[in-house]
């Protein structure tokens, strides 16, 4: 299984448009060491060299740069190509999402894979499908927490949804009643070797369900948003803790760190979805030092990853 991370910034990117903190205003005057990133997204391939298919992992504003900087996404069989086989909504948030619009030329309809509380939300709070409908429209297909499906072109990858306790977007009419499909971690198999990879971006609670995917595979790809549950307040950037947005700190008791740290000893771990204000950012900082000592790595945009 090959997996590139196409963008592993949270919603804004890095540096954000429109913030001057000290890390956003530190890397455009290059005071502060850190690599700019553009919002998350993933793409998942096999290791057939003759395949040129891959699943798209969330669709982010950022989707058109991110193709033109991984040309395997393009493999250029026709006039109209496209490495993406399918299309895997983690939830419905803006910044998985909106990337979708940017993709409204392809010349059949967007092969969407996503649960039933993703597509409420995209056709009603915010009607993303809708729109669509006058473009490529949508090929819809549901997904369903725990039910494992295949992908026709990506033979040998076995996809497994796991439901996360996140909450909807803002403009969902099912903001803050969170119901299952809100949120989804991804476990992916290669049949071929047995190796798993876990991706959740948005990962706000560890129940146990949650925790045994991790424990059983061989990558982690979680959830890196902010380093604090005040960031966001201290930094003076929101009135909103990191887990009323559905996201688990990087430090502190019961956060990811500890978490990863239960994971056995050869468990790759790695953030990804990180947040303008986070201070792992900084390259030379003491959090990113503190971060390596429990072997943990940050997703970088074009990040790639062979598990075999």
């Amino acid at each position: 299984m090959k997996v590139t991370v196409l963008g592993s910034a949270a919603g804004g990117g890095f540096p954000q448009w429109n913030c001057n903190c000290r890390l956003c205003d530190g890397v455009r005057r290059g005071t502060v060491r850190a690599t700019p990133r553009t919002q998350s997204s993933i793409a998942i391939g096999t290791d057939d060299v003759s395949m040129h298919d891959w699943a798209l992992c969330n669709a982010s504003p950022d989707i058109l740069q991110q193709l033109k900087a991984t040309p395997a996404l393009q493999p250029g069989r026709a006039l109209r190509d496209t490495g993406i086989a399918a299309i895997l909504l983690m939830d419905a948030q803006i910044d998985h999402t909106t990337g979708l619009l940017m993709l409204r030329e392809h010349a059949k309809r967007l092969p969407i894979h996503c649960t039933a509380a993703v597509r409420e939300d995209l056709s009603t709070g915010n009607p993303l499908f809708e729109v669509l409908r006058h473009y490529a429209d949508v090929d819809w297909h549901e997904v369903v927490p725990e039910r494992t499906f295949t992908i026709d072109a990506l033979d040998g990858l076995v996809f497994q949804p796991h439901a996360l306790l996140s909450n909807a977007p803002p403009y969902s009419p099912h903001r803050d009643a969170t119901r299952p499909g809100d949120t989804l971690g991804l476990s992916v198999t290669d049949t071929a070797s047995g190796k798993r990879l876990f991706y959740a971006p948005g990962l706000g609670t560890l129940e146990d369900p949650v925790r045994q995917a991790m424990q059983d595979a061989d990558v982690v790809l979680v959830d890196g948003t902010m380093w604090t549950d005040d960031e966001m307040i201290t930094t003076g950037a929101s009135a909103k803790t990191a887990r009323s947005m559905g996201h688990l700190p990087q430090s502190g008791p019961g956060g990811m760190i500890e978490a990863l740290d239960e994971l056995p000893a050869t468990t790759r771990r790695i953030l990804i979805h990180i947040n303008n204000t986070n201070p792992i950012l900084d390259e030379d900082g003491p959090q990113r030092a503190l971060l390596a000592e429990h072997g943990i790595e940050v997703a970088h945009d074009g990040m790639q990853l062979e598990i075999r």
